[in-house]
């Protein structure tokens, strides 16, 4: 069983009104990539929620969950039960405010939303198949270690129509960091480790949403940049965060030497005109739907009347139409 990160909400009722991937060298147990230590990323997320400040942390996820949360307000339907995997503090319940019941384990903000909490792992969802109408997740599927495998489940918990809504870090996340640490790691110690997770590309989401079985795909990508004092603000506020570095080829040890160096490097590659330095974390955002009959279905291929070269004349009659009109 897995950290708070690792809680699913089960909603009730709900009404809505309207890998560049980095390569990263990893064992395999039974055919299912085994890329990072989930036990110790709960040991980390244990740490981090234990923290009397630990509120301080949350701006991240408090911003992906309000942004997950506008996609839900896109869908212009009635969720009778929905699924928040990994919903950790509420942070996209929070946002919710049109829906009626959720409930939350471990340090639960107050939310309006009743329901119910079971704590799971995220790569073993231990519903039947076709029970939700709905299933949101939101900074929590980058830690999977079979992503392709955990949005299989997601579409099986699914019913017929229903639809995935959800965000995870990807990209080039933490790029300056990923950079500072590699060149202060080849100056001080001729060599470098991988400190930074692998992340998935927003090419690659795409691809992995279809082959689970989705349908009617939406993948985009937000930028959040946030700036710190320097280099070591940033590596304090992702332990915060429990978003250390988890994977098996990590460093257990990063020399004083280096990271000096590394914050040098960082300051001066991409330090700021006021003295801060920026962190770089790319958003991915996916949506996803469930086949279902009554969807809207594409046309047969020949089957269009109009030819993509005559639309530059219809632009044209547009126009002669309007001026026909502004004629008194």
């Amino acid at each position: 069983f897995l950290f708070p990160l690792g809680l699913f909400r089960l909603s009730m009722n709900i009404t809505v009104k309207s890998l560049r991937s980095v390569r990263c060298l990893s064992s395999r147990q039974g055919g299912a990539m085994n890329v990072f230590d989930r036990s110790m990323k709960r040991k980390q997320k244990q740490w981090a929620s234990s923290l009397l400040d630990s509120d301080k942390y949350d701006y991240l996820r408090d911003e992906a969950g309000s942004r997950v949360a506008d996609r839900v307000y896109d869908v212009s339907r009635t969720f009778p039960l929905a699924l928040d995997v990994g919903c950790g503090k509420s942070h996209v319940a929070e946002h919710l405010s049109k829906v009626e019941p959720f409930v939350i384990l471990q340090n639960r903000r107050k939310c309006e939303i009743p329901g119910h909490c079971v704590l799971a792992d995220e790569e073993f969802l231990p519903f039947k198949e076709n029970t939700f109408d709905l299933v949101l997740s939101s900074m929590s599927l980058h830690w999977i270690n079979d992503l392709p495998g955990a949005l299989r489940q997601i579409y099986q918990v699914l019913k017929p129509d229903g639809v995935f809504i959800g965000a995870m870090v990807g990209g080039e996340t933490l790029y300056e960091l990923r950079c500072s640490l590699q060149l202060a790691e080849l100056e001080r110690e001729g060599g470098f480790a991988p400190h930074i997770s692998p992340y998935t590309a927003v090419t690659d989401l795409g691809n992995l949403l279809g082959r689970a079985g989705f349908n009617m795909l939406t993948v985009d990508i937000d930028e959040v940049q946030v700036n710190y004092p320097g280099m070591l603000e940033v590596m304090s506020d992702l332990q915060g965060m429990g978003e250390s570095n988890c994977a098996w080829t990590r460093k257990s040890l990063l020399h004083r030497d280096t990271i000096l160096a590394a914050a040098a490097i960082y300051k001066e590659m991409y330090g700021n005109e006021d003295g801060s330095v920026p962190a770089t974390f790319q958003i991915l955002y996916m949506i996803g739907w469930k086949p279902h009959e009554s969807q809207a279905k594409p046309a047969k291929r020949g089957s269009a009347n109009v030819s993509f070269a005559n639309l530059s004349k219809i632009s044209k009659l547009q126009t002669v139409h309007q001026k026909t009109n502004e004629k008194p």
